[in-house]
């Protein structure tokens, strides 16, 4: 059969989720990547397998570990999800009380083996292996500028960067990494093994996210405090901007390589991408979108029977709107989180409907009912439309439309992966234009105000300045033009 009547991100290729999200048939924006790191537990890969586990929605095209006991490196890479990577025999021979773990969603690197993270390296003092969340904006340039002066590289991932920028140093390995971290431009959050060191660092703007935890006598660390409830970890702090720890044997080392910016944590860690029991920031997802439901229907409300959220992350914020409006939520929309499994041909029908067999609306939840439907963001306006459409199918009377974010008008230069400006339906339509691209009977975006008072929350701080909203209001933190030598997207 013709691969050409294939739904492409739906059916897989020699793996499960090869190349997934590169044409999904839903256009929502795609996962960045996630880091784990243990230094110092006897049991350091089985952690990390957890860990990993944990933040599986972060990246699901590949996942690796790299454990060492303080004098060689054990390591295993391989494309897929983790449980399909590690088995008990791959975990038990994996020893050390020291690991670094990813899992990694490609956007920009090459969907291959040999982009798969922690990445490996050998150099004069030994082994490295890196493992970072994010993305390297100059990257291109360095790569560039190494290239020039003789530097082979291995992979097509930004990450390999760092790993010629410390091997090219003549200082120690901690002066070099900091002198490599000073060179780097964008959002990252960086995990670095040696054998008897690890470093862990994060971007001066703190763009992306990284958190440290204890167990016991051992240091964790995370892109996301849900990990941390898994292996059974407390939670102290987020790793600040700019900073940069050295754990050995004599313990952790703060330290900083830059000194903190503006910070900015991309805004759709709270929108979208964080797990809803991971905490940021001293605020908890759920909660977090809880409110931004809330604030949405004080600044949008409309009268209607039911309120829905897409699944899944739009669920808390559902809950909000419907709390504040006293109309009841219910489960309008069902998620259905395995058909990425299917290994059959479909037929040219059910290629058509592939929607359906992703997501389906419940008749007798929305039928002859008003139906607020509630989701995260409106990326270039297709999934909201085929939503739409299946609520109407299902016999919904209204379907009234409300996202808990501004209009998505910019791409992302720190680890999303979003369209070019003129692919996202934001940048040049209006939101009367958009309500009617996508079928709704209304229309209506959370106000930059709401989203920045929503997540906010209790915290008498002023978070105006502790948000990344580049991708709606264009106010990059850093520089983004590097004479045509950039990158989108998530280079890890």
């Amino acid at each position: 059969m013709s691969d050409a009547i294939i739904p492409q991100g739906l059916w897989t290729g020699d793996y499960y989720n090869q190349g997934t999200g590169k044409s999904d048939i839903f256009d929502t924006l795609k996962e960045e990547c996630g880091v784990f790191g243990v230094f110092g537990h006897p049991e350091a890969a089985s952690l990390s397998y957890y860990g990993l586990h944990a933040l599986q929605h972060r990246g699901e095209e590949s996942a690796g570990l790299c454990v060492t006991n303080g004098e060689e490196f054990n390591y295993y890479r391989g494309m897929g999800l983790v449980k399909e990577v590690f088995d008990r025999d791959r975990l038990s021979s994996l020893h050390g009380d020291r690991s670094i773990g990813h899992v990694r969603y490609s956007t920009n690197g090459d969907t291959s083996l040999m982009n798969a993270q922690p990445l490996i390296f050998k150099y004069r003092d030994g082994d490295l292996a890196v493992a970072t969340n994010g993305n390297i904006v100059n990257a291109p340039q360095i790569r560039h500028q190494l290239e020039q002066s003789g530097s082979i590289f291995q992979t097509t991932s930004d990450t390999e960067v760092i790993a010629h920028l410390i091997a090219r140093s003549s200082k120690d390995f901690v002066e070099a990494a900091r002198d490599a971290l000073g060179q780097l431009i964008g959002g990252f959050a960086f995990l670095l093994l040696t054998n008897d060191r690890m470093i862990v660092a994060s971007d001066p703007h703190g763009l992306r996210p990284l958190t440290m935890g204890r167990l016991g006598d051992a240091y964790v660390f995370s892109s996301e405090t849900c990990a941390f409830e898994v292996v059974g970890a407390e939670t102290i702090r987020d790793i600040l901007p700019g900073e940069m720890l050295v754990l050995d044997a004599e313990g952790v080392h703060e330290d900083r390589y830059a000194e903190p910016k503006r910070k900015a944590l991309c805004a759709m860690e709270y929108i979208y991408f964080s797990r809803p029991d991971s905490d940021m920031n001293g605020s908890n997802m759920h909660a977090a979108r809880k409110r931004m439901g809330q604030v949405m229907a004080q600044e949008s409300f409309v009268d209607a029977d039911v309120v829905t959220g897409v699944p899944d992350s739009s669920i808390s914020a559902a809950i909000g709107y419907a709390e504040q409006t006293g109309i009841p939520y219910e489960l309008g929309l069902i998620k259905n989180k395995y058909t990425g499994r299917t290994f059959i041909q479909p037929s040219q029908e059910l290629r058509e409907q592939g929607v359906k067999m992703k997501l389906s609306a419940v008749r007798r939840v929305v039928e002859g009912k008003r139906v607020v439907m509630i989701d995260d963001s409106i990326v270039r306006g297709t999934t909201s439309r085929r939503i739409v459409n299946l609520l109407r199918e299902a016999g919904a009377t209204e379907v009234h439309v409300r996202i808990t974010s501004p209009p998505f008008r910019n791409p992302c230069f720190y680890g999303i992966d979003t369209p070019s400006r003129a692919e996202l339906i934001a940048s040049s339509k209006t939101v009367e234009e958009i309500r009617q691209e996508i079928n709704a009977d209304s229309l209506e975006f959370l106000s930059a105000e709401g989203l920045i008072g929503a997540v906010e929350g209790d915290n008498a701080k002023d978070y105006k300045g502790g948000l990344c909203m580049a991708c709606f209001d264009n106010e990059y933190p850093t520089r983004t033009d590097f004479e045509g030598e950039e990158k989108f997207g998530c280079g890890c």
